[in-house]
């Protein structure tokens, strides 16, 4: 995994706006109607190739295919695995309401997360999980490195759900403990993981279930009791990475990417420690949105180690564009607290993250983009121009010293 070693780079978290015509085939597919296979799979062949463009013609520096093939970063494994034909409401099962923070706000609920969106299938698990077959995961690979072939990036990701994520959307009815259940999440992802990693790509791991998890699934519980949890889906997930070098991993922790009120969030400051215990060379993390923006004071007592941070220096979920000015100032604010070297500027999470769920219009996605690349080249000659005043005033103290020194030997003589 490359560093921000001569400048800051950019990345985001994954998923990014579908053209309208994949959409339609892929609404309805998970709904259950007729479609065009054929047609199907060259309309994400073709999309893939487009968004790596977009991407690249944005100013991101780490690309990926913007998870066109799914229609959805969790639930897309119901259609790779066996052991998911069970029903659910989705969303721990308590469908929009199950999202703690929307409690309080029921009718908010219902127009934020209409019931109608047949794109949000999360079947629940009946069943012993395996791999069912590889295709879907070699013809990603397949589209991503063709439509990457010969285009000038830093790197190229894919991502992949964590087990405890899934965890999350495709509730258990078979298993009949949480423990077994992520067990057999991890023994089955790590069939994806692998594959993605010997194609020479970074692997993305999703692990909303790290933080969001404690308002959809484990409200109940107090934060000790939350964190023994989230130190399961921690073990379960690096059972899976066990094969793959910690920097060829990165990890996304966020707090569920819509528009809510977010006011039952619990705070970064009582997961990080327990995150930090991933396999992972980096931490991708949401840092701009009014419920964490604050919190990158957070990581100013915290052991990173060898790991490099994501903050999200755009919000994923307003359609504000961020002037390039203040994604600088986001960008400085984490440089100083871990040095510029580690920090790639990110985004608070995908803007898309389920097909048809977008919050961000696509054409001010790609504005918003934009001014993250903007704002990370003020940001480098900020964080930059002080290293290269600082190698000109060794260099003209040097010259002075030889300088100095000849007009003492000529004195001497």
């Amino acid at each position: 995994m490359k560093r921000s070693t001569r400048r800051i780079l950019t990345t985001h978290t994954g998923s990014l706006p579908r053209p309208d015509d994949l959409l339609a085939m892929m609404v309805a597919k998970e709904a259950g109607e007729p479609y065009d296979s054929v047609a199907l799979a060259s309309s994400i062949r073709s999309a893939v190739s487009d968004i790596v463009r977009k991407q690249v013609g944005a100013g991101v520096d780490v690309v990926n295919d913007g998870e066109m093939s799914k229609p959805g970063y969790s639930n897309y494994i119901k259609d790779r695995m066996t052991g998911f034909g069970g029903e659910s409401a989705g969303l721990g099962e308590g469908g929009a309401l199950s999202l703690g923070d929307l409690k309080d706000f029921p009718e908010y609920a219902a127009r934020l997360f209409p019931s109608t969106r047949s794109i949000l299938k999360t079947p629940a698990c009946n069943g012993t999980i395996s791999y069912r077959d590889t295709r879907d995961v070699e013809v990603d690979i397949a589209n991503l490195k063709e439509a990457t072939n010969g285009v000038k990036v830093e790197e190229v990701f894919m991502s992949a759900a964590s087990p405890g994520v899934i965890s999350l959307f495709l509730p258990d009815h078979h298993y009949g403990s949480h423990e077994k259940y992520l067990g057999a999440l991890a023994d089955a992802m790590k069939v994806e993981y692998d594959m993605i990693h010997r194609a020479g790509l970074l692997l993305q791991v999703d692990c909303p279930d790290l933080a969001m998890g404690r308002h959809i699934q484990f409200d109940d519980l107090s934060v000790a009791d939350f964190r023994k949890k989230a130190e399961l889906h921690i073990e379960a997930l690096n059972h899976a990475l066990a094969d793959i070098p910690t920097a060829s991993v990165r990890l996304h922790l966020c707090w569920g990417n819509y528009e809510g009120p977010h006011h039952r969030d619990i705070p970064l400051k009582d997961v990080v420690n327990t995150v930090l215990k991933a396999k992972v060379g980096a931490i991708s993390f949401e840092a701009s949105n009014p419920r964490h923006a604050h919190e990158s004071a957070v990581w100013q007592g915290v052991k990173l180690g060898e790991k490099v941070l994501i903050p999200g220096v755009l919000d994923s979920s307003c359609n504000f564009i961020e002037h390039p000015e203040l994604v600088a100032e986001r960008i400085v604010r984490f440089a100083r607290i871990i040095g510029r070297e580690n920090v790639i500027a990110g985004s608070d999470c995908g803007f898309s993250t389920f097909a048809g769920f977008v919050a961000v219009d696509p054409k001010i996605t790609w504005a918003k983009l934009r001014a993250m690349a903007d704002g990370a080249r003020i940001a480098s000659r900020e964080l930059w121009r002080k290293t290269s005043r600082t190698l000109a005033h060794k260099a003209a103290s040097a010259k002075g010293k030889v300088k100095r020194s000849k007009t003492a030997v000529r004195k001497s003589r």
